[in-house]
């Protein structure tokens, strides 16, 4: 069994390693533009070696984690703010970040995190996706208003029916401005059957899960809270009460007490950033349709 702690980056990786049987250590960097680092991986593949892999949790490491899991190799994903606490030495460089991994899993006190599934992390970037597109729209839909505002016209919810649509476009502007006018609506018009589309995606993939139909008989909860807090929570069972799921998703205030005296804050705001939207937000609909998104915390 080689073990092998990595301070993961965008561009390369540092690496501290150790195989257990012969006592062989070393420490090396491997850039990842240049296919050096797959080709480490790949001959230990060939070598026949067991390799255990820890790095902290970060972002843009989803090809490297789907590779190792392509050579059968083990990979555990740490908690970056515990993995922080660990370290006793104020001198921080990547190879002693790497020495630091490598460190808690020979003393097994590596903070290991429950991480999603393939299927999981691209059914998020379904929900992402469509959120995103909702809010460009949402920002459209305003610049519009304020179109229609400094001409005079107030019109909220209806400028975006049949006959406000008609109105805004037959109100007189200056050349700039009609241009802009013009490029909005097309805009708004590309962006409403994606959103569609999406939505109606989101809905079916809700159904096909029993946990999500049973959230959603819950008032408030819809396909799109409901499968964003299946996928985000993923097994409820690590979570030993509502209170540590508030917490992970970020609804708990922050705390600074000291001396028989608690001061609470705004909410940590730690966590899934869609799930706490969706969760205490409102979301409006195209032409003024209202739906309620807060839900309390359920166990």
């Amino acid at each position: 069994m080689m073990i092998i702690g990595v301070d993961y980056h965008p561009s390369f990786q540092t690496i501290a390693f150790l195989i257990e049987e012969t006592g062989e250590y070393g420490e090396q960097e491997l850039n990842h533009s240049d296919g050096e680092a797959e080709k480490f991986y790949r001959e230990l593949k060939q070598r026949g070696i067991s390799v255990r892999v820890g790095l902290e949790a970060t972002g843009y490491s989803r090809w490297f984690e789907r590779l190792l899991a392509e050579l059968g190799f083990e990979v555990w994903i740490g908690d970056a703010a515990e993995i922080k606490t660990k370290r006793v030495r104020k001198k921080k460089t990547d190879r002693e970040d790497a020495r630091l991994m490598l460190k808690l899993l020979l003393e097994n006190r590596f903070p290991r995190i429950w991480v999603p599934s393939p299927e999981n992390r691209d059914l998020r970037q379904l929900l992402w996706h469509r959120h995103r597109l909702v809010q460009m729209r949402t920002r459209i839909m305003n610049q519009l208003q304020a179109v229609a505002m400094n001409e005079g016209y107030r019109w909220k919810k209806k400028l975006f029916s049949a006959q406000g649509r008609a109105l805004l476009e037959k109100l007189s502007l200056a050349p700039w401005a009609s241009r802009r006018r013009k490029e909005l609506l097309e805009l708004l018009d590309q962006l409403d059957p994606k959103i569609v589309e999406l939505t109606a995606a989101v809905e079916h993939e809700a159904r096909k899960r029993p946990e999500v139909v049973q959230l959603m008989t819950h008032p408030g909860v819809g396909p799109i809270t409901g499968l964003a807090y299946v996928l985000v929570i993923g097994t409820p069972e690590r979570f030993p009460s509502g209170k540590q799921i508030g917490s992970y998703v970020g609804l708990i205030p922050c705390e600074n007490s000291s001396a028989g005296r608690q001061r609470l804050g705004h909410i940590s705001k730690q966590g899934n950033a869609l799930l706490r939207f969706l969760l205490v937000k409102r979301r409006r609909r195209p032409h003024g349709v209202t739906q309620t998104g807060g839900v309390g915390i359920c166990t």
